[in-house]
């Protein structure tokens, strides 16, 4: 073996890298070499060295059952365990090039960290197609593990009291948990419905808009105050939308020049968009100023 130093490396820690064995041979050379002086390896060599890509396998090859208990925390999610162990091993991968033994420690609590929060990540960012808060992504996973650890508990389904005690939340939080889990696995549109064979699709089922309800909702919501208006007015909106009768018409029928009925008109249809849109309080009682 020969002794070659790194500038970032003091003397005492100085890194035996075997001289240019590939392939298994290096493996087998480096089998020897503990956590330690493979990390010192990995710290000290360039990212394209044979020698270090060696030693990162062989950590990883150590400390791949620290994925593997990683995974298993989320094994009743619906994320494929296979994804979640590549997901994890990047978080290894992390954890084996950041840890400085320099600084004392131990990489299989560091990698331990890492690799969890690395799965956690990733449930955050890709496994939700709308945005949801953290602490609810959270509690619907935590609430998923106590389901089926109750359940084997009582021998039972629990119900949401013995679940929101479990969990140290409300019955308020962990509803909304249960509304944001819906996020997590939308249904398609194109989905078929069950007992159609197939032909019929979930979005042949659901309503669109009507502008007959929309018009309905509009004139109710006139009609509440309808009743505000001087009753020469509620007769020349009348005339103008039910009769579809010209602003000439309409005075020469009421005996007013076109003008005033424009001005009538006008006041009538500022004053009930005002109330509609409630830019305007009326006092109990009060009629609105008229138009003269």
């Amino acid at each position: 073996m020969t002794v070659i130093s790194s500038p970032a490396v003091s003397a005492q820690d100085a890194v035996r890298v075997p001289p240019a064995p590939v392939g298994r041979a290096l493996k087998k050379c480096l089998a020897g070499l503990d956590d330690q002086e493979l990390l010192r390896m990995v710290g000290s060599l360039a990212g394209d060295s044979a020698s270090r890509d060696a030693a990162c396998e062989l950590l990883v090859a150590r400390h791949c059952n620290l994925v593997y208990s990683c995974v298993q925390r989320y094994r009743h999610s619906l994320e494929s365990a296979e994804d979640l162990k590549q997901v994890g091993y990047v978080g290894l991968m992390t954890a084996i090039s950041r840890f400085d033994p320099a600084l004392g420690g131990n990489l299989a609590a560091y990698a331990q960290a890492c690799i969890s929060g690395e799965i956690k990540r990733h449930f955050r960012d890709k496994c939700w197609l709308v945005h949801v808060k953290r602490p609810v992504q959270e509690l619907v996973l935590e609430a998923r593990k106590a389901a089926h650890q109750l359940t084997q508990d009582l021998g039972r389904a629990p119900t949401d009291t013995e679940m929101a005690r479990h969990l140290g939340v409300s019955g308020a939080d962990l509803r909304e948990a249960r509304r944001a889990q819906l996020a997590s696995q939308p249904a398609s549109l194109d989905t078929p419905l069950a007992g159609s064979s197939g032909k019929v699709a979930l979005a042949d089922v659901l309503g669109e808009e009507d502008d007959r309800v929309e018009h309905m909702l509009a004139m109710r919501a006139v009609a509440s105050h309808w009743g505000e208006l001087p009753p020469r007015e509620q007769k020349i909106l009348l005339m103008r939308f039910q009769e579809d009768m010209t602003q000439a018409q309409i005075g020469q029928q009421l005996g007013i020049s076109q003008m005033h009925v424009s001005r009538l008109s006008a006041h009538a249809l500022g004053y009930l968009r005002q109330r509609l849109l409630g830019h305007q309080e009326r006092p109990a009682g009060a009629r609105p100023a008229v138009a003269i």
